[in-house]
This record gives structure tokens, C-alpha cells and sequence, in this order.
């Protein structure tokens, strides 16, 4: 494996024709993916004779040959083909969930087709295109230059926001990106083309420091695939879905829902996003689900770029409105404990030791509240056979915010 790698890293730079179950292609080798397929660009179909710009990825499952165009020596040309095939082979055989025509057996989609898809999601075309709605991002595609000043930065925070984008993301998943934003910066970290030390060279630091809390939400399938995949341990986690469905149980007097929140449920449900971010990240989902492979195309339009910045970015605001409506009754009775001491009778605690550990009224309150919380609940919601707040739907109409009436 050591010997086909250092062949396959070789010829990065040079012309080379892919013979695929589906057809031939030929263009420059820009990366090499070890376990995954190999990345070329100025790219061109030599059954039809139709080029395409940029990047194209080209999947080892779907590679039977590989041919070096720029080598002088047909020799020595075959010599490194055997060595770049062999690689491949040993890769497909250790490429899990693959053999059954899961989302990486896919390489002889259409590539101009899914450009002109993701093209389409044009922030200019949206109404409310307002200049200062844009969120300023960093592409982090390779380690020279902007990874190691990315890392530092993060390193410096007390709270971010970690997104993970890719097909089926669980330990057998394809994690393509990870978007990680803080108050100030949003990084969006290719590890398509990082690969794996792009968590050994200071992601994991980052996701493993106890000290910086990580916003995300539903972690269990992000964090499935980074521990079983890239042996990253997730610690000290702030999951958006786990708070929204504690904020519903405490604004509904205890009742719990009969299903969670999508984050896109939560953005429109806690933050009130303006229509025109809706209608991107339904853009976005939509197209993910039909096309999965849309990840592992290079260049992405700075549209998409835009959309995986906005999620990461929203994450945070999201933390801190759910932090808010946590903190809503203890602020509450807080207030509650100033007005009677600044406002009651002057001596209306002389009466009371300062040991007595017996309820105050102020906190005895929040069981009345709660009351009228659950007599409202029952009111506004069904109940399905399990006890549970049968949950709708939480749509967001055009130009007007739909206001969640327990919140």
C-alpha cells in the first residue's frame, strides 16, 4: 500500500485518462483520496468530447484502469498504472458499505447536471438580498496558509458551533465537510481533500477540549461517525434538539412532545429566520436528498458555501436564545426576591433567621405557573396514547414569522 501511494502521490500534476464502468474521462490528477477515489480537473468526457470546469470527483469503486497521459515511457507508464490500480483495488475491498450501491457507488452522475442544480441556489434571486445578511466565511481546503491560523483561533474560544456535512453520517457515513463558526469567524473545513489529519493536526484537540462547549444539534450522528471513523472523542456538548424538546416540556408544564425539532425547525421556531434563509436551507435539503453526492463536488458554488457558513452561524445564535428561555423563570424569581425586598415592609424579613431553609413563597409561585402551563397545554395540544404533545409542524410563511404560542 505504502509502494501504490507513493506512485499514486507521484502523478499529481499529470494528465491522466479514468477507464469507468460508465465510460472514460481524462484530465489533470489534482488529489489522491486513498480509500475513497481520486480528484481531477479540466475534465473531459472522451465518449461525448464535452469538457467541464473545475473539480470532478471520480469514485474507486467505479475505476477499472488509470492511465498516465504525461509519461514519455509507455514502459514505465504501464509500470505505474499497474501500481495506481492496485491501489485502488485494496481501497474498494476496505471501503465499507459500498458493495451494495450505497451513495459512493455513484461516480458517473452527472456533474454538469448537479452544477447547474446547485448553481440555482442564487442568494441574488431570493427577495431581501440585503448586503450586510451575508456571512463572511473561510474555505479551509488545504494546511498551508489557512489551517494552522483557523485552529489557533478556535483553540482561543470558550463556545463554538460544529455542523458536519456528507452522506449518511454514522460510523459507515462520508463526512465531506465540518463547519465551525465562532462569535466572529466561520471556517469551513473540506475534509474531503484534508482527509483524516485534519482532526490529528488539531480538530480533535479542539472537539476533545473540555473547556470549549461545543453547540450542535443532534449529535449522535456526527459524533458516531467522527469517534468510530477519525477516533475523535466529543465532550462538553450543548445539543440544540435535547434543549428544545427541555424547553417545550418546561413551557408546556411538564408535558413532553411526541417527536423532536429539526434544526431548520428550531431556526424558524426560537430565531425567527427571515423567509429568504428558509427558503436556501430547503434549497439545500432538498437537493442533499436527491443528489448525496453534491458533497464531494469541487468547487461548490458560493451559494452552497453561504448556506453551510448560515448553519453553522445560526447554531450559536440558536444557544443563545434556548439559554435565554432557560434562564426566563430564574430571572423571574430573582426579580421576584428584589421587589419584596425593595418594595414589602421594612421589616417583613425581621421575622425570618437567616438558616431557615423553608420555601419562600417567591419560588413557591413557579408550581402555580407550571399549573397553568399544563392547564393550557392540554388545551392547545392532542394527546397521543403515550402521553405525549402531538407536535405540528412548525412552518414558516412568507415575510410573516409563525409565533409559537407555549414560548
Amino acid at each position: 500500500m505504502a509502494l501504490s501511494s507513493q506512485r499514486l502521490e507521484a502523478s499529481l500534476g499529470k494528465r491522466v485518462k479514468l477507464t469507468l464502468t460508465c465510460g472514460a474521462f481524462q484530465g489533470v490528477l489534482q488529489h489522491v483520496c486513498l480509500g475513497s477515489g481520486l480528484l481531477l480537473h479540466t475534465v473531459k468526457n472522451l465518449e461525448t468530447g464535452r469538457s467541464s470546469p473545475g473539480v470532478k470527483v471520480f469514485f474507486s469503486q467505479e475505476i477499472v484502469n488509470v492511465e498516465l497521459l504525461d509519461e514519455p515511457d509507455s514502459d514505465k507508464g504501464t509500470a505505474v498504472l499497474s501500481k495506481c490500480t492496485s491501489a485502488l483495488e485494496e481501497n474498494k475491498g476496505g471501503d465499507t458499505g459500498t458493495a451494495d450501491g450505497g451513495p459512493w457507488t455513484s461516480p458517473c452522475f452527472s456533474p454538469e447536471r448537479q452544477l447547474r442544480a446547485l448553481n440555482s441556489l442564487n442568494l441574488n434571486s431570493l427577495p431581501g438580498n440585503e448586503e450586510e445578511e451575508k456571512v463572511e466565511y473561510t474555505v479551509v481546503d488545504c494546511f498551508q496558509q489557512k489551517f494552522g491560523p483557523a485552529v489557533l483561533h478556535l483553540k482561543q474560544q470558550h463556545v463554538i458551533s460544529v455542523v458536519g456535512e456528507g452522506v449518511n453520517l454514522c460510523c459507515h457515513g462520508k463526512l465531506s465537510w465540518l463547519q465551525v463558526a465562532t462569535k466572529s469567524r466561520v471556517f469551513l473545513f473540506d475534509i474531503f481533500l484534508l482527509g483524516p489529519q485534519a482532526f490529528t493536526n488539531g480538530l480533535q484537540m479542539v472537539l476533545e477540549d473540555k473547556n470549549i462547549l461545543k453547540v450542535m444539534h443532534d449529535c449522535r450522528w456526527i459524533s458516531d461517525c467522527l469517534f468510530h471513523q477519525y477516533n475523535v472523542l466529543l465532550v462538553n456538548v450543548f445539543d440544540t434538539q435535547v434543549a428544545d424538546v427541555l424547553q417545550f416540556s418546561v413551557a408546556t408544564g411538564g408535558f413532553f412532545p411526541h417527536r423532536t425539532c429539526t434544526l431548520q425547525e428550531c431556526l424558524m421556531q426560537h430565531l425567527k429566520i427571515p423567509s429568504r434563509w428558509n427558503t436556501l436551507m430547503k434549497c439545500k435539503q432538498q437537493m442533499a436528498l436527491e443528489n448525496p453526492d453534491m458533497w464531494f463536488l469541487r468547487p461548490l458554488p458560493a451559494s452552497v458555501f453561504q448556506v453551510l457558513a448560515l448553519k453553522a452561524k445560526c447554531l450559536l445564535l440558536l444557544h443563545s436564545s434556548l439559554m435565554d428561555n432557560f434562564m426566563s423563570d430564574l430571572t423571574g424569581v430573582v426579580r421576584a426576591y428584589l421587589n419584596t425586598s425593595q418594595n414589602g415592609p421594612e421589616d417583613h424579613l425581621g421575622s425570618i433567621k437567616p438558616t431557615c431553609m423553608e420555601l419562600p413563597k417567591e419560588l413557591r409561585q413557579l408550581a402555580d405557573i407550571q399549573k397553568l402551563r399544563r392547564e393550557k397545554a392540554v388545551k392547545d395540544y392532542r394527546i397521543n396514547e403515550d402521553g405525549l404533545l402531538i407536535r405540528p409542524p412548525i412552518e414558516l410563511n412568507e415575510g410573516s414569522p409563525q409565533k409559537d404560542e407555549t414560548h
